[in-house]
């Protein structure tokens, strides 16, 4: 790398930085406000609030840093041009895609970065610090592994191995108590979710009762009545965006040895992979608007039409995720949709920029 190359590739990710800590700071502010509710509910206190925030900054950084890369390249970017420094640069016969190499370098390292955040800090920190939230509002309540959960109320004790995201629950097994040692009956059931406040409806559930024989009995659907709250069983629902790579690589085998659903995990799977490749594309979408309609504008428009971007990314991407989930489309195709038309469209622009 020559001094320009050097220079245009400290300055991205510099802005970038800058970016990253006032949407991270924002926030953090707003996810510390919605927990407002749950503090004074069982032992959950302000500090925890506070911690719970702190643990989730990471899950943070690795969904706002397309967004940051975009606002920290048009911001960097755009005050080189309007200082005229990339005007006297091209002059001096340096072409867009020599500039856009260095801004591209700077990219894929936020992309490395993004991708350590994503496999090492943020999912393990996530789950760590929503377990400690409902273990604090909660009581009764343990952890067996990474995919159990375990809770007693009453004479009753429900334990859900793996699950579904949301309402609905896979592998479920109740212990029913008849006193403090006597093991009244067993249920297992395929799937449980929620039927009405205070009531769960059972799926495919097989019984063995235990008295002076043992009796068992198979039906299609029961409900049962529990003052369990559907945020414990959240804690053993798998969810796609507190996942590695790696582990939603392994979770999708699994289920699909058990025949189960993986739509929503592929999805998330390629869509995490895109996502990551999707911070070179945005630092480089920065290069047209800087030689184009943004050269002379100050710095409170490019970060305007930063986030603008940013968001307007953000849902198509989540649009087109749920409805390739709603209508059965190819897991792989969804995921990688949003990022490969912004990649053309970007090509194509700079391709253009005199």
């Amino acid at each position: 790398m020559n001094v320009l190359d050097r220079y245009l590739y400290r300055t991205v990710l510099v802005y970038t930085a800058m970016a990253m800590a006032v949407l991270l700071t924002l926030g953090g502010l707003f996810l510390f406000i919605t927990q407002q509710g749950d503090i004074g509910v069982g032992s959950y206190s302000a500090q925890d609030a506070f911690l719970f925030t702190l643990l989730n900054l990471p899950q943070q950084a690795f969904e706002l840093l397309p967004i940051g890369a975009l606002i920290g390249a048009l911001m960097g970017l755009g005050n080189l041009a309007a200082g005229s420094e990339l005007v006297v640069t091209r002059a001096s016969g340096v072409s867009v895609w020599r500039i856009a190499w260095p801004v591209g370098l700077a990219g894929l390292t936020l992309a490395l970065i993004m991708y350590g955040i994503g496999e090492y800090a943020a999912p393990p920190l996530a789950q760590f610090a929503k377990r400690e939230k409902t273990t604090d509002k909660l009581a009764d309540v343990s952890f067996a592994g990474s995919s159990s959960a375990w809770v007693k109320d009453g004479n009753l004790i429900l334990r859900v191995q793996t699950g579904e995201v949301d309402r609905a629950f896979g592998g479920v097994s109740l212990f029913q108590l008849d006193g403090p040692t006597k093991l009244r009956s067993i249920q297992r059931a395929e799937r449980i979710d929620v039927a009405d406040p205070g009531s769960w409806r059972l799926h495919k559930v097989a019984t063995s009762r235990f008295g002076d024989r043992v009796t068992a009995d198979v039906v299609n659907q029961t409900t049962m009545q529990s003052r369990v709250n559907p945020e414990f069983l959240g804690l053993a629902a798998t969810d796609p965006q507190l996942l590695t790579l790696r582990g939603l690589a392994s979770y999708i085998d699994h289920l699909r040895r058990n025949s189960l659903e993986t739509a929503s995990y592929e999805i998330g799977y390629w869509a995490r992979i895109a996502r990551i490749f999707a911070v070179v594309i945005v630092t480089l979408l920065a290069l047209p608007f800087v030689f184009g309609p943004l050269r002379t504008t100050g710095a409170g428009t490019r970060t305007v039409i930063g986030v603008l971007l940013g968001v307007v990314f953000f849902l198509v991407n989540r649009t087109i995720e749920s409805g390739g989930q709603l209508f059965g489309l190819n897991p792989a195709l969804v995921g990688w949709l949003p990022t490969a038309v912004i990649a053309l469209c970007t090509t194509l622009a700079i391709s253009r920029t005199r």
